[in-house]
């Protein structure tokens, strides 16, 4: 899949304020589902969608508790908001550049 289009995934399950602090949760440490949606308050099956869309996304990853099968654990990956922080970075070179011809430009037509 293109950077592009991982880009895109990212930013799209970013939008959901609930995900978003499901991501600030998982930066400090990995959480079981129910961890999750006690934390943001919301019904676990909704937590559930949430999760499957971060998930699809690459945000993060899921595995399952050593000691029972059944409970699942989730991680943030690193490599999402690497490439998110990139492009950031991209963008905004781009748009420095940008204001330093303008401002170039301006002192010219002043002389």
């Amino acid at each position: 899949m293109s950077s592009a289009a991982n880009l895109d995934r990212t930013l799209a399950a970013l939008a959901d304020p609930y995900r978003r602090r499901v991501v600030d949760l998982l930066r400090e440490r990995p959480h079981r589902a129910g961890e999750l949606a006690e934390a943001t308050k919301i019904a676990f099956p909704l937590m559930s969608r949430h999760l499957k869309t971060l998930r699809e996304s690459g945000l993060v990853e899921e595995d399952r508790d050593e000691f029972d099968s059944r409970v699942r654990i989730y991680r943030l990956r690193p490599e999402p908001m690497a490439d998110l922080k990139q492009w950031l970075e991209e963008t905004e070179a781009l748009w420095s550049r940008q204001l330093l011809a303008l401002k170039a430009h301006l002192q010219k037509t002043r002389k």
